[in-house]
C-alpha cells in the first residue's frame, strides 16, 4: 500500500504572513513499488489496451508510409509542442521550426520547447539503445531539457522537498507533496526496473511508468515533460513505435483536467481508470497521425503540381520530400541534407519559391532562408481538429489542479 510519511516543516521567520511563518507537520506521499507488479484490469480496459497496442503497431507498419520517414520528425515536433502546452508554454510550429533551425537566435518559449524536441529525440535514442534503462538515463533526459535555462539542478535529482500547488513559501496549502528526497533514488531504481520488463503490454507499461514518474516527482522542475518523454522511451524500447511516435500529448492536452484527474486517480488506486484513459489517448493519437500523414502527402502532391512536376531525383523533388522534416531551409542546409552541390540546392530553392512552394523569410541575398509556410498552416488546422474531436475517457475524478511542472509547482527547500 502507498504510505504517507510525516515530515516537519520548520518556519522561516524572515517574512510572509503569520500563518506561513509557522512550523507544522505535513504528510509526503510514497507510492507502492512497481518493479514486480502485475496490474489486473477490467475486461473493458484490457480490450482498450490491446486496441491501443494494435493502433500504434498499425501506424508504424502501415505500408503506405514506407519511405515517408519525414513524417517522424513532424510527429515528434507535434508531441513536444503539445507536451509543453500542458505546462502552459505555447509556441507555434513555425516559431519552433525557427528555433530548431537556428538555436542561437531562439528566445523564450520557443527555445524551451525546442529543448523539449531534443528531449524526445534523446528519449527515443535511449529506447533504441541496447542494454537496460538506468536512472542515469532519466538524469540525462532532464539535463537536455534544462540546458537552455542554465539553472542549477539540471540533470540532478532533487535534494530537497518539493510540492505542487499552494504557496511558494511552504507546502502548507499544497495540492500534492511527493516523497521525501532521500527516498527518490530507491523509487527511481524501482521505476527503471519496471521499465526494463518485457512481459507487459507496452501501452500499459508506458502508462504506468509515466504516472509513477509523475508521482515520484524526482526533479526540482521539468517533471511533466520528462515524464511524458518516458512514454515514448518505453514504446520504442518495447519495439512498438519503431518508426513513428504517436503524439499522445496532443490528445492529453485537449482535456488537461481529465489528464490530471487520471494521474491523481492512479496514485489513489484507480489504476484501471488511468489505463483506460491513457489507452484511449494512444488510440486517438495513432489515428490522428495517419490522418496527418494523408494530409501532408496531399500537400506534397500540391507542391509538385505547383512546381510543374519536378523530375524524380532532382534537387527540387527531393526538397519537397524533405520539407515535412525540415520545413525551414537554406542552400547550405539543403545541400548538406541532400548531399548535392551548393548551386543545385540554391537554384532548387529559388525555383520552389517562384512556384509558391516556399516563402523567403530572411532579408539579404546571401544564404537566404526559406520556409514551407503551407505546412505550418496545415499542422495548425490539424491540431485544431484534434482539439475539437479528441474525447479522453472520464476517470471519475474531479479537477485536482496543477500537473507536471506547471506554474502550480513550487520547489522550495526546508
Amino acid at each position: 500500500m502507498p504510505e504517507i510519511v510525516q515530515r516537519r516543516w520548520e518556519a522561516n521567520l524572515a517574512g510572509g504572513s503569520r500563518r506561513k511563518r509557522q512550523s507544522f507537520t505535513f504528510g509526503a506521499f510514497v507510492p507502492d513499488a512497481i518493479a514486480t507488479s502485475n496490474q489486473q484490469t477490467s475486461f473493458e480496459t484490457g480490450a482498450l489496451l490491446a486496441e491501443a497496442d494494435a493502433a500504434i503497431a498499425r501506424l508504424n507498419e502501415d505500408s503506405s508510409l514506407l519511405g515517408f520517414e519525414a513524417l517522424g520528425p513532424l510527429l515528434l515536433r507535434s508531441e513536444a509542442v503539445a507536451s509543453s502546452r500542458i505546462e502552459k508554454m505555447a509556441v507555434s510550429q513555425q516559431n519552433l521550426a525557427r528555433a530548431l533551425f537556428d538555436p542561437r537566435a531562439a528566445k523564450g518559449t520557443a527555445l524551451t520547447v525546442a529543448a523539449n524536441v531534443r528531449v524526445m529525440e534523446r528519449a527515443i535514442a535511449i529506447g533504441d539503445r541496447d542494454g537496460s534503462i538506468r536512472i542515469e538515463d532519466l538524469a540525462e533526459i532532464h539535463d537536455v531539457l534544462m540546458e537552455p535555462d542554465d539553472v542549477p539542478g539540471a540533470g540532478e535529482f532533487r535534494t530537497e522537498q518539493n510540492w505542487i500547488g499552494g504557496s511558494s513559501d511552504s507546502p502548507i496549502d499544497a495540492v500534492f507533496i511527493p516523497a521525501p528526497h532521500e527516498l527518490v533514488p530507491a523509487l527511481l531504481e524501482d521505476l527503471v526496473a519496471y521499465m526494463n520488463r518485457e512481459d507487459l503490454p507496452p501501452v500499459a507499461q508506458a502508462a504506468i511508468a509515466h504516472a509513477q514518474m509523475e508521482t515520484i516527482h524526482p526533479f526540482a522542475d521539468g517533471n511533466g515533460r520528462v515524464g511524458r518523454a518516458l512514454i515514448h522511451l518505453v514504446l520504442r524500447k518495447r519495439g512498438l513505435a519503431t518508426r513513428f511516435v504517436p503524439p499522445v500529448s496532443i490528445v492529453l492536452a485537449t482535456r488537461p483536467n481529465s489528464y490530471v484527474a487520471g494521474l491523481v486517480g492512479f496514485r489513489e488506486g484507480n489504476v484501471d481508470g488511468w489505463l483506460a484513459s491513457f489507452a484511449s489517448a494512444c488510440i486517438q493519437a495513432a489515428s490522428f497521425s495517419l490522418e496527418l500523414a494523408d494530409a501532408v502527402r496531399n500537400l506534397q502532391a500540391t507542391w509538385r503540381a505547383k512546381a510543374d512536376g519536378p523530375r524524380a531525383g532532382s534537387a527540387a523533388a527531393r526538397i519537397i520530400e524533405l520539407l515535412p522534416a525540415r520545413p525551414i531551409l537554406t542552400a547550405m542546409t539543403a545541400r548538406a541534407a541532400l548531399r548535392t552541390s551548393h548551386e543545385a540546392a540554391r537554384l532548387a530553392l529559388i525555383s520552389l519559391e517562384t512556384s509558391g512552394v516556399l516563402r523567403k523569410i530572411s532579408s539579404g541575398n546571401w544564404d537566404r532562408t526559406y520556409a514551407a509556410t503551407d505546412l505550418f498552416d496545415l499542422i495548425k488546422a490539424y491540431e485544431d481538429r484534434v482539439r475539437s474531436r479528441a474525447v479522453p475517457i472520464s476517470t471519475g475524478q474531479g479537477d485536482p489542479g496543477g500537473v507536471g511542472d506547471s506554474d502550480d509547482e513550487h520547489d522550495r527547500p526546508f
